[in-house]
């Protein structure tokens, strides 16, 4: 049904009209906003607050190649927007944005022309995972690019999929810099957990695997258990705070963001922006209907800090 929703052009207009009409607006507690401004305006407040980011400029699963090189434009004039701004250089992408879809030579050429000006400018670029159907293609890509000498990346990689641990060896033995998250993506039996605690007790394993043999790994959970069994491990094995960072997404437990900025540890935002927002938001609801219920209670865990996400 939201898949079905995302797709409506009627409702994307309305959405776009209400959703976003005001800061107080419900998608703006979520969504920076539509514009690059606005993205800028509020990286700077979470900076004021201590906060790390990484902007994420919405679209995906693009069809054409007109379509890729029209993100990948926006992309460099968002690297050039940022420059000017002076907010912190680091972005985050999918490749599906950039035609990978379409043609994988495409889509290493489009990352080519947003990496060297990323380069040039010292920006660190994250490529986000998708679905289990672009996981080996994505690291086949993202290896292609370290080969060629491109070492301001990274890669996301899911816990809730049974080939990670592997793919984590892979990722540690390129020394490059890792965010672990469990997985918003509905994954098939075959190829992925289904249970919660399944999921968490990989992402604890993995997260182990990240501490001890890691380069700068980044931990992206809202789940307080986990959050809490990363800071002992990381402490136990005597990593510095300055040496991994939580992420967590704009908009979700802005309480436990400044708490862990208080106790000194690093936290970075994901601040996903864009004309995009309306599908980018009803697919996150539809991947998963316990993504409704994310969202829902994590309002709540700011009123009732006892709640665990």
């Amino acid at each position: 049904m939201f898949t079905l929703l995302s797709r409506s052009n009627t409702l994307k207009r309305l959405a776009s009209s209400y959703g976003m009409a005001t800061p107080a607006s419900f998608a703006r507690r979520f969504i920076a906003g539509e514009q690059i401004d606005d993205a800028i305006e509020a990286a700077r407040a979470l900076q004021g607050r201590g906060l790390h980011l990484t902007l994420d400029y919405l679209g995906e699963s693009v069809t054409t190649r007109d379509q890729a090189t029209w993100a990948t434009r926006e992309y460099i004039r968002l690297i050039d927007d940022i420059v000017a701004s002076n907010i912190e250089r680091n972005v985050s992408l999918k490749l599906s944005q950039l035609g990978l879809a379409i043609d994988r030579a495409t889509c290493v050429d489009n990352m080519r022309r947003i990496l060297e000006p990323a380069r040039q400018h010292e920006f660190f670029v994250r490529i986000d995972m998708e679905g289990s159907d672009y996981t080996e293609v994505t690291l086949e890509v993202f290896e292609t690019l370290w080969n060629l000498e491109y070492r301001n990346i990274g890669v996301v990689l899911q816990s809730c999929l049974y080939r990670t641990e592997r793919d984590l060896r892979r990722m540690n033995e390129l020394s490059a810099r890792v965010r672990l998250v469990k997985g918003a993506y509905r994954e098939p039996a075959a190829v992925a957990y289904q249970q919660k605690e399944d999921v968490g007790a990989a992402y604890l394993r993995q997260m182990r695997v990240l501490i001890d043999h890691g380069t700068y790994p980044a931990f992206a959970t809202h789940d307080v258990a986990l959050l809490n069994e990363i800071k002992s491990y990381a402490a136990e094995r005597g990593l510095a705070r300055d040496k991994y960072e939580f992420q967590m997404l704009y908009g979700i437990r802005r309480d436990l963001q400044a708490s862990y900025v208080a106790d000194g540890y690093r936290m970075r935002i994901y601040v996903p922006f864009g004309r995009e927002w309306f599908p980018y938001f009803m697919r996150r609801l539809g991947e998963r209907p316990a993504n409704v219920w994310f969202v829902i209670r994590a309002i709540l865990g700011e009123r009732r800090p006892g709640l665990v996400l």
